[in-house]
């Protein structure tokens, strides 16, 4: 993970992702797509734009997925545990 992302932003598991659409609907800034490109299960995955996402969750909430979505908070500090 790059140490100048801006924060907050989602995360996706691009082998996890089956390209439902349910993260891509449920984003209010419209800030995630389905890629052109395939994962290794042959699903056109998630991905996010690279800026504009607000911290809502609604991805990680709609996703069906178990951890295909991790949204990163503003305070979020990596390698820090709280």
């Amino acid at each position: 993970m790059s140490e100048s992302r801006n924060y907050p932003f989602p995360e996706m598991n691009h082998d996890i992702c089956k390209g439902c659409g349910l993260c891509v609907l449920a984003c209010p800034k419209d800030v995630l797509v389905i890629s052109e490109k395939l994962n290794s299960k042959g699903f056109h995955y998630s991905v996010y734009t690279g800026e504009g996402c607000i911290g809502c969750g609604n991805c990680f909430y709609g996703c069906p997925e178990p951890s295909a979505v991790t949204v990163y908070m503003k305070d979020y500090v990596p390698g820090e545990v709280s």
